[in-house]
């Protein structure tokens, strides 16, 4: 603020002062200096608030990235929340696909900003108990998700993960999985020791692989038992049904969590306010995911979903 000095004097230094014509030049100047001083405060303010806004600003024009493990769901999930980032005006949004591993590993090492993919707390279990404490929960984005091993209904004697014992010839020895570093995968080698499948082998694949090999046996109506989770398109699609697991390898119904690295809520609080506030039904995602299996690309099926449902998304913003 500039400094202002008001200096009264008297051109005559012989006459004697005029009192009162002093007092009024005296009031005159204090005012003008509390006029100068409140113009002072008023443009720091401006310039405080201007500072604010190029600091938000700021944020929306930073780097985002989202890791993410390629499963259908997440799939879904990771490119609608990158097409709501964009709509709420963050304009550089990356989505990478990793293993269940690396995607941790990224995320406390700050590879990666946050995720949508986390199944806890059974199926990512044993990456949660070595990264946690370096990765920032935000919270649950989807309740009530499953995984576990499937077979088509019309496979009738085989209701049980224990009934699978004796059947290993109709099944060609096989169980049909997904990536090796997933945790389904990881639960399913468990299942196969506490069952004591022994005469089967886990078929490491991809989870298009595994919908692919589930497909070509429904048409040909063949046995096959695959490894598979909730909400998944396969479940509109075909009738199938989980085998029943007595023994709880894969546990009760999990939740799919937002997680960040350390950091994002201080470095980007619009961003972390929206991924506090992302939640959806399996009904949403499942709708994302017939989509992209109909033939949409992924980001396609993302964008038809974001502009079907505009008052959710305004929700997740922070608009309403």
């Amino acid at each position: 603020m500039p400094r202002i000095v008001v200096v009264l004097y008297l051109s005559n230094t012989k006459m004697k002062p005029n009192k009162k014509k002093l007092k009024s030049l005296f009031i005159a100047g204090l005012v003008l200096s509390l006029f100068i001083f409140g113009a002072g405060c008023a443009d720091n303010g401006e310039e405080a608030h201007e500072e604010g806004e190029i600091s938000a600003e700021s944020e929306f024009n930073k780097p985002v990235s989202i890791g993410y493990v390629l499963w259908e769901g997440e799939i879904a999930s990771t490119n609608v929340i990158q097409q709501v980032l964009r709509q709420a005006g963050y304009t550089n949004v990356e989505i990478l696909a990793v293993d269940a591993g690396p995607l941790y590993q990224g995320l406390a090492s700050g590879e990666f900003d946050f995720t949508t993919s986390s199944w806890l707390p059974l199926t990512h279990a044993s990456y949660w108990n070595t990264y946690g404490d370096k990765i920032d929960s935000v919270g649950v984005n989807l309740e009530d998700v499953r995984i576990g091993l499937v077979v088509p209904s019309y496979v009738e004697d085989v209701n049980t993960i224990g009934d699978l014992n004796g059947n290993s010839v109709m099944f060609d020895g096989e169980i049909v999985g997904i990536d090796p570093g997933a945790g389904i995968m990881q639960a399913t080698e468990n299942a196969i020791d506490v069952y004591n499948l022994n005469d089967y082998t886990l078929v490491s694949s991809s989870s298009a692989g595994m919908t692919a090999a589930l497909q070509r046996a429904i048409v040909n109506e063949e046995p096959i038992v695959v490894t598979l989770w909730s909400p998944h398109w396969a479940f509109n699609r075909w009738d199938l049904k989980y085998l029943e697991d007595p023994e709880g390898v894969y546990g009760e119904a999990e939740h799919v969590e937002t997680l960040a690295r350390e950091g994002l809520k201080e470095d980007m609080p619009n961003l972390y306010g929206i991924l506090e506030r992302f939640a959806w039904t399996h009904e949403d995602i499942q709708s994302v995911m017939l989509d992209i299996e109909a033939g949409m690309t992924a980001e396609e099926a993302a964008a038809k979903w974001v502009e079907n449902n505009p008052e959710k998304v305004k929700e997740w913003i922070g608009e309403e």
